[in-house]
């Protein structure tokens, strides 16, 4: 696999175990099928408790089960994860960084007990609600509501283009508290099968076609309070995403690399005019460039790395590596289906299908343009979102 300035030399024994262990389930249980899924629009649930049992989950979590890897390791397993398929490494992420962090990081000793093994195991799924049909970007004007009842609350709104909600068990659901001063927003557990709580799934995607995505919809759905995380205010969602798009920017480099390893495989074996493709100045120029901004992109995440594993990386840190690397992703799939023609546009081949997830990747946990902004704000100290 493509790694030019030979940085995985340096990888600790239990990294290069991870990283083996997921190159080798994607290649054995993923790739053979994943073409199939993605033009059917299937999400392989049978896949669910294998990854449980390989500890895919939040495996760079401490205790309940979670082995406390570190966080190389686990952005090795979201790029092999990814390699793949979005939708997988998708799955992996949102049960890791965006439902077992929040527990494990506000939940109650109760509810880490009852959750985290369920989730790390994969005998339970969970989604992430944040997103509602008139709030994307800006989250923090979200009209999902929490209002007292008792001892818990009664939620009432709508959460769309949540991945795995139609398959999940358990939702973490961000709402307005609107019976505390100032509304604050607060995390609730909300089980899937409660009262007044519909799941839906969304037909019709063009890309994360191999991936379980829906809305969820709460009618007064009692929440009760051991169900209420011990957080405030958008410094609990936005701590979860900072999580998922740490493992985002690792991944759109293992869909990259995929992508330059088949389009060099074919231009290789693919002959015109009496030689290999490969052979001919423009193909190899494509190539090229692909190895020096997958490169690039592998240069970004593991810097990112050494900063997560020592405590100093920062949001928008993340924010600028997210947006790079999946940014680079989408160009260089879109080369690799260039290098492989008319074949390119099959099932038979990744680069297509890597091609409309990354659109989907580009847009989710914050679009390529609001990370410009985080970042923006970051370099010149002027807030462009006021």
């Amino acid at each position: 696999m493509l790694d030019y300035v030979d940085l995985e030399a340096d990888l600790a024994e239990e990294e290069r175990l991870i990283r083996d262990t997921a190159r080798e389930f994607v290649a054995d249980r993923v790739k053979p099928s994943v073409g199939e899924w993605f033009e059917s629009g299937e999400f392989p649930e049978h896949l669910i408790e294998e990854m449980g049992d390989l500890g895919f989950y939040a495996p760079n979590l401490e205790g309940y089960g979670s082995a406390n890897v570190s966080e190389r390791a686990y952005g090795l397993l979201m790029q092999e994860l990814e390699a793949g398929d979005s939708g997988i490494r998708s799955m992996a992420s949102v049960q890791g960084a965006l439902v077992m962090y929040p527990i494990h990081a506000f939940g109650t000793a109760a509810q880490k007990d009852r959750w985290l093994p369920a989730l790390g195991q994969g005998d339970a799924v969970g989604c992430f609600g944040l997103t509602e049909p008139e709030h994307g970007s800006d989250p923090a004007s979200m009209e999902t509501r929490a209002e007292v009842d008792g001892d818990g609350y009664l939620l009432t709104g709508t959460k769309t283009w949540i991945t795995n909600a139609p398959i999940a068990d358990l939702a973490i659901v961000w709402a307005r508290d609107v019976s505390a001063e100032g509304q604050p927003v607060r995390g609730f557990l909300v089980e899937t099968d409660a009262d007044g709580v519909t799941v839906s799934e969304i037909d019709g995607k063009l890309s994360m076609r191999a991936s379980s995505t829906g809305e969820i919809s709460m009618d007064d759905a009692y929440v009760p309070p051991e169900n209420v995380l011990d957080v405030t205010g958008m410094k609990g969602p936005l701590s979860c995403l900072t999580q998922a798009r740490y493992g985002i920017a690792w991944g759109a480099v293992g869909a990259a690399r995929d992508c330059f390893e088949t389009a060099r495989e074919y231009a290789t074996d693919r002959e015109q005019f009496d030689r290999p493709i490969a052979g001919f100045q423009l193909q190899q120029e494509k190539l090229t460039e692909m190895a020096t901004q997958v490169t690039t992109a592998q240069l970004l995440a593991h810097r990112l790395a050494d900063l997560k594993e020592r405590g100093d990386l920062r949001p928008q840190q993340v924010s600028m590596a997210k947006r790079n690397n999946v940014r680079m992703a989408r160009k260089q799939a879109a080369v690799a289906r260039e290098i492989l023609g008319g074949n390119g546009i099959t099932t038979d081949y990744s680069p297509m299908r890597h091609l409309a997830n990354m659109e989907t990747v580009y847009t989710y946990e914050g679009t390529h343009d609001i990370h410009s902004l985080i970042v923006g704000e970051d370099l010149t100290g002027l807030a462009a979102f006021e």
